[in-house]
């Protein structure tokens, strides 16, 4: 499972392709301009950013831009466009992006893209993270690494439930994957709608969710429908 930011000032696109990722398991984060996908990302690193060229405030290019001068392109960027040149997508990836998706987009296409983006992704935090640990254990001495040790406090074990008690709450680990998320979803959508007093704003709001593609998530997890403020 990943976080994927897409970024597309198109409503229609941006439900289609949170609807498609939704359903492989990944958790999305949706910006309509270029202010919200400098929030998001700004609020955390995603793993993956989907992100179109032409839009009415910044252009995803100098978005592109901004992401590197300010050293936060450290994560896989595919452009998407249904009227870019070719010379805008050389540019695009001369900046960093790692590929380019014409709209209107193929499943396959976008699933085999995204796979390989979230792979290379992967290799390069592995990557860091093998450097940034052998350039601190290098130079350690049995005598610099002892006092560490001695203050590093015993790791956490996760509890781990008995075969004969699967349950995650009221819900059993034991069933299809699909059928024990949709009951997590149940549960969570449930929750945010009383702590919010039905608020179908605000719970979009905390749920990273536009209110349309909420109501249809509702709808589709049989939550009752309701009068909700807005």
């Amino acid at each position: 499972m990943a976080r994927i930011l897409v970024v597309d000032d198109e409503i229609g696109i941006r439900e289609l392709l949170s609807e498609i990722l939704y359903d492989e398991g990944h958790t999305i984060e949706l910006a309509e301009n270029a202010a919200q996908a400098r929030a998001a990302r700004l609020r955390g690193r995603p793993d993956l950013v989907l992100l179109d060229i032409w839009m009415p405030d910044t252009d995803g290019v100098t978005l592109l831009k901004e992401w590197n001068a300010a050293g936060l392109l450290d994560m896989p960027v595919i452009m998407m466009s249904g009227h870019a040149t070719i010379d805008t997508a050389v540019e695009a990836t001369k900046i960093g992006a790692i590929d380019f998706l014409e709209k209107p987009i193929t499943l396959q296409r976008l699933l085999k893209t995204i796979s390989t983006g979230l792979a290379r992704g992967r290799s390069t935090v592995a990557k860091s993270a093998s450097g940034a640990f052998a350039s601190v254990a290098a130079p350690a001495t049995p005598a610099a690494v002892a006092p560490l040790l001695a203050a590093t406090p015993a790791p956490v074990v996760a509890a781990v439930l008995p075969p004969d008690q699967g349950l995650l709450g009221n819900i059993s680990l034991d069933q299809p994957l699909r059928e024990a998320r949709d009951e997590f979803e149940r549960v969570y959508f449930e929750y945010h709608l009383a702590r919010e007093n039905n608020s179908m704003t605000r719970v979009s709001d905390k749920t990273g969710l536009e209110r349309t593609h909420l109501y249809r998530k509702l709808k589709q997890l049989g939550i009752e429908a309701r009068k909700r403020s807005s």
